[in-house]
């Protein structure tokens, strides 16, 4: 196409016998871009050089390359891979100074536990008081600063991920609040973790990021990149925790979407990588670590590290796991509905806000009191120290007696002379269990996926000692013996009762990751899934739970086994009541529908006996229409309008007293504008005022109109000035809303009364759309997918109902409504399976003619028995 830069050019097209094009598409699209950005270059070069040009300064140039520079940095800052490396490491540094403060507490309380061994007393007055303290200033601290920064946040960033604006759960505070509030909790030595706040922490400071990069670039506040952004940033989080990159993406991947953008995976493992290599570098630094290692390394036997007996030992500590960790979900949901329970009744421990969490920490620090019950279940040991000895490779039991621990390091707290170790294994696993199911409950920043790792430790521990025992020679092959490694046992456990409880298999790799091996890969694999198979038939996973206590607006997964739930049609589950607009209603119409419920959006149809859907339009839309035309603007229009009609009639009556002297002012302007090259000017001014009747009268010849209209330059000439127009003249009127309370009322319900003009308003022409006859399970992955609240259900065009997220929740759950709309059980659709499937997909023609030619609403439909 010919022309300037600013021309398209065509996609060249060469007729064939179906018709293709010559020039590829892809070689095309790129062709064009680079055009149109080169265009943009030089318009905003040349407006960049336009004031230079008149600057004939020596700075002119410096100016020029400075701007230039400017622009290029701007550009630069703002791409992604600069924001992602900003992202890991402030997150490394975050999950650092975080471990610092932790590390520095834990240590605080066992200095001040060790002065004063004289007093075993004042020594449990210490152990006590000191996280109760703590924790107390947790609670408080986020109640006050930010309430949503206590629990977990992995069910908050499900819901935020699936689409849902939770603007609340990603503010300042909440950063500030979580970070804080979880140093102190973590501090107190509770059996909490830092994995699943560290989730909401990385889409905190991806938000935070965002709207600081916003400034250099406007793609970040795209909904769809904040949705990628917080994606990735969710696997910068497990990664900066546990220094495990790989399996912190795949754990986000699993425990946050139902469905991942591919795109992201490359943004998800850049971001966790720098996270994980600096958190790493930084410990070094710290002198806390020699070198960029594994968080707990182990030194498992490479040669031969297990055998093939091992294996059924192995696949029954996957499954026993998989029962644990249904049984750990059950038990901590049944204390938080409790407790929830106690908060809609108002109960005593919700009216003090600190004393539940103050109770519940007394009660642990109670039962882990080194002199007391805690000695039995290595109550000394903090929670990496506690993993560090559970990996260890010795054996601590020998034909079920314990061995003499002599330099054993932190595995010395697992060994008592007098108490067997299967019975400091058992003790500890059941303790630990219910402990951090109830310590889970607590109203402070928190994570369950390391006091569950530490459980499935301890319980794998035990399994391996009990194999130690079984075969006290080990195993031989080659006339060569083997001993049994309790360590692996501890890591199978670890990664399957945690993969139970989250219901993913990644566990399997944040665990290579973290000890720095792969001997166990095999054994570790297969116990993951077969916990993951228990659990997952039994219930649902722990962030599951806790967004159906919450009832936050989540989607859940269609269940394993109930095949029975794709016969489920749409028209099952649909409300046929909707609300809806017409494209000829009125505003009285539109107040109607916007005071009868809170919906988001409102269907637009033709008309109401052809109810054909045209789209869809947001309530702000709708409202602002409202205001439009009920509010004041209108209002001082439609004064201002009056007033400059009794002007008008004023000023004809003023005229008429001086018709002459218009008729002579009339005739030297017909004579002007019929000279249009004149520019001859008058001797003396006419007044101006009178011009305006005379040139409104019929004897006035009519005035040439199109792109030859001179009479601006006709009346400039003669009087050197344009005559007043209707715009002027209600410019000059000033009014003043001296409406009455009656008056404006009247004046309102006459505006009611008028059509709706939809030409200013947004209209989605291209809403979701549903039919009758599409099953549960499609449904469901296009709610999964796009991400949608509702979605409008037609029958050839025509409006006839609409899902939303309530619905479609309630069905798959088991429980559809059967109230108010004509809503058919969910067993009515059940279809009779001896009927041929041709019989029940093929659709009438006739009926489709029937139903075309008819401008009414189907009538629901009533299976037969």
């Amino acid at each position: 196409m010919a022309g300037d830069g600013s021309d398209q050019r065509a996609l060249q097209y060469e007729q064939t016998l179906y018709g293709s094009y010559s020039e590829d598409f892809g070689k095309y699209t790129k062709e064009e871009a680079a055009r149109l950005r080169e265009s943009g270059q030089r318009r905003s070069v040349s407006r960049t050089l336009d004031p230079l040009e008149y600057d004939k300064g020596r700075c002119a140039k410096c100016r020029f390359c400075t701007v230039r520079c400017l622009k290029v940095l701007i550009s630069f800052v703002g791409e992604d891979w600069i924001f992602l490396i900003l992202l890991g490491l402030l997150m490394a540094l975050v999950s650092w100074v975080m471990d610092f403060g932790i590390n520095s507490c834990l240590y605080a309380l066992m200095w001040i536990y060790n002065s004063l061994d004289s007093n075993v007393f004042l020594q449990y007055l210490a152990w006590v008081i000191y996280p109760v303290v703590l924790i107390c200033f947790s609670a408080g601290f986020v109640q006050i600063l930010a309430p949503p920064a206590a629990g977990s946040g992995i069910p908050e960033m499900k819901t935020i991920l699936r689409g849902v604006v939770m603007k609340e759960y990603l503010t300042l505070k909440a950063f500030v609040a979580k970070i804080i509030g979880l140093t102190a909790a973590l501090g107190s030595g509770m059996p909490l973790g830092k994995e699943g706040p560290f989730v909401h922490l990385g889409g905190l400071c991806a938000a935070v990021l965002m709207r600081f990069m916003s400034l250099f670039g406007e793609i970040y506040e795209n909904e769809s990149r904040y949705i990628e952004m917080l994606a990735a940033a969710s696997a910068v989080g497990v990664g900066s925790c546990f220094a495990a990159p790989i399996g912190g993406v795949l754990f986000s991947i699993e425990i946050t979407s139902q469905f991942f953008s591919v795109r992201t995976y490359w943004r998800g493992i850049f971001a966790a990588t720098i996270g994980a290599f600096i958190f790493r570098v930084l410990a070094v630094w710290n002198t806390d670590a020699e070198t960029v290692t594994a968080l707990l390394r182990t030194s498992f036997r490479l040669d031969f590290p297990f055998g093939l007996q091992e294996l059924p030992a192995f696949g029954a500590l996957g499954i026993a796991c998989g029962f644990g960790g249904a049984l750990f979900v059950y038990l901590n949901g049944v204390i938080v509905r409790f407790i929830k329970k106690q908060k809609a009744n108002n109960g005593f421990l919700m009216k003090r806000h600190l004393l539940y969490p103050a109770l519940v920490t007394l009660l642990i620090s109670t039962l882990t009191f080194p002199p007391g019950f805690g000695q039995f279940m290595a109550g000394k040991l903090n929670m990496m120290e506690t993993m560090e000895a559970l990996l260890d490779n010795r054996t601590w039991a020998k034909q079920g007696i314990a061995e003499e621990a002599e330099h054993m390091g932190h595995s010395e707290a697992w060994i008592i002379p007098q108490v067997n170790v299967f019975v400091t294994l058992g003790l500890f696993t059941f303790m630990k269990f219910w402990m951090s199911a109830l310590a889970t409950t607590m109203p402070v920043p928190y994570g369950s996926f390391m006091p569950v790792f530490v459980i499935g430790a301890g319980f794998g521990r035990l399994v391996g000692e009990g194999m130690a025992t079984w075969f006290p020679d080990g195993i031989h092959t080659n006339g060569t013996s083997y001993p049994i490694v309790p360590g692996g046992y501890a890591a199978v456990g670890a990664a399957a009762l945690s993969g139970a409880v989250s219901h993913s298999v990644s566990t399997a790799v944040i665990v290579f990751e973290m000890t720095g091996q792969i001997t166990h890969i095999l054994p570790i694999i297969i116990a993951v899934i077969l916990a993951n198979v228990v659990a997952q038939s039994l219930s649902p996973s722990l962030y599951d739970s806790l967004i159906k206590i919450k009832k936050l607006p989540y989607l859940p997964e269609l269940g394993w086994g109930h095949h029975e739930k794709y016969d489920i049609h749409v028209e099952d589950m649909m409300e046929r009541d909707v609300r809806y607009i017409t494209l000829n209603c009125s505003y009285r119409d539109l107040h109607n529908v916007l005071l009868k419920g809170h919906l988001k959006t409102v269907a637009l149809v033709e008309s109401a006996e052809s109810m054909i859907l045209l789209g869809s339009i947001e309530r702000a839309q709708l409202q602002e229409l409202l205001s439009l035309q009920l509010g004041r603007p209108l209002r001082l229009v439609n004064i201002r309008e009056g007033a400059v009609e009794d002007k008008k009639r004023l000023s004809v009556v003023s005229n008429d007293s001086s018709e002459n002297s218009s008729h002579r002012a009339s005739q030297e302007v017909r004579f002007q504008i019929s000279t249009e090259d004149s520019s001859l000017s008058p001797t003396r001014p006419v007044p101006q005022k009178p011009l305006k009747p005379a040139l409104k009268r019929s004897s006035v010849v009519e005035q040439p109109t199109g792109p030859h209209d001179h009479s601006g330059i006709a009346f400039k000439n003669l009087y050197g000035t344009i005559p007043d127009t209707e715009a002027d003249l209600e410019h000059n009127v000033d009014v003043e809303d001296d409406m009455t309370i009656r008056e404006i009322t009247e004046l309102e319900e006459k505006q009611l009364d008028d059509k709706v003009n939809f030409n200013n308003c947004k209209i989605d022409d291209a809403t979701i759309q549903l039919v009758e006859r599409m099953s549960l399970h499609k449904t469901h992955t296009i709610f999964s997918v796009l991400g949608l609240d509702h979605a409008y259900v037609t029958s050839i065009g025509r409006l006839v109902g609409v899902v939303s997220l309530k619905e479609l929740h309630k069905t798959i759950e088991g429980s559809v409504k059967v109230e108010g709309a004509k809503v058919r059980p969910a067993l009515a659709s059940f279809r009779d399976k001896g009927k041929s499937s041709s019989e029940n997909e093929t659709i009438d023609v006739h009926k489709l003619r029937d139903r075309l030619r008819s401008m009414q609403l189907p009538r629901d439909h009533i299976p037969s028995e």
